[in-house]
């Protein structure tokens, strides 16, 4: 089947007579109608009930009638996408990371596109590495990981981890927490391949031992803040404050701030990949002004 034979198709529905379609898709009348011919033919059905001069719709023409233009739609936007790409340009741009990198990071830069910038689509990367993530059709992966191999990379940000607690906690007033302050007290971490956790974790290897009280582990760190304005302890996550919880930078021995690197990770051979660098560039910026 080709996409003339659907062109022929769907003229003759919206035009009514093979010679109007014809002459709409510039070529020769007996062309159209052998071209009709073959296409119920290969579809094994008859389009067009064919009476007094003019072609009506039968039944089946009908039902697929939508299909053929979908198709056709599918391949002019096939077209338009390999253009943009061929020209190192991006129509659409996938873009994967954690959950809460998604939520915090990556939907608020989206908030900041330009009209003539790709449709972005966004989606986690379920425990994905950088590489399991490209290879299942990601753009842009925002990952703690920087590139190897075929993968190129570039630094987004450097991100705290925080402390939260609710108003009526004794640490509220405070400007910072110390990891030592976080051994004598109920912490609520996330799961373990979170990055704060990993960041406090690689603290105490390094030095800042961490005989936590007591560890209470959510699901994630919404839940954890959830957790922490319930009473139930301190929550050390990277994301954004909610809950009314009072965000305290977590601070090692010496007094420097925990923090964890980002990078965006996407594949040098790709066609479009100084768009992708340009793309993560500009998440580089927004997040140092977010974030500092």
């Amino acid at each position: 089947m080709e996409l003339r034979s659907l062109r022929a198709f769907v003229a003759v529905a919206d035009r009514g007579t093979v010679s109007a379609a014809a002459a709409g898709l510039h070529v020769a009348q007996p062309a159209l109608s052998r071209t009709l011919q073959q296409l119920e033919s290969e579809l094994g059905v008859t389009l067009f009930d064919r009476a007094r001069g003019r072609l009506a719709l039968s039944a089946a023409g009908r039902q697929l009638l939508p299909l053929a233009r979908r198709c056709l739609d599918d391949a002019a936007e096939l077209q338009s996408a390999a253009s943009y790409i061929a020209a190192g340009r991006l129509h659409d741009i996938t873009i994967a990371a954690s959950a809460t990198t998604l939520a915090d990071v990556i939907s608020p830069f989206v908030a900041t596109l330009r009209e003539d910038d790709p449709t972005p689509h966004l989606r986690t990367t379920e425990g994905q590495d950088a590489a399991r993530a490209v290879e299942g059709g990601a753009d842009l992966v925002i990952s703690a990981a920087s590139g190897v191999g075929a993968l190129d990379s570039a630094r987004v940000g450097s991100f705290p981890v925080w402390a939260y607690v609710p108003a009526s906690h004794p640490w509220a007033e405070r400007a910072t927490v110390t990891l030592e302050d976080l051994g004598a007290t109920t912490v609520i971490v996330p799961p373990r391949g979170f990055l704060a956790r990993a960041a406090i974790e690689a603290a105490g290897a390094a030095g800042a031992a961490l005989a936590w009280s007591t560890q209470v582990e959510a699901s994630d760190g919404t839940v954890a803040q959830a957790l922490a304005a319930a009473g139930r302890g301190v929550a050390l996550v990277s994301d954004d404050p909610r809950f009314d919880l009072h965000q305290l930078p977590v601070v090692d021995a010496a007094g420097t701030p925990l923090r964890f690197d980002l990078h965006a990770v996407w594949d040098r051979r790709h066609p479009a990949a100084p768009t992708l660098r340009e793309m993560a560039e500009r998440i580089a910026a927004f997040t140092t002004e977010r974030y500092g």
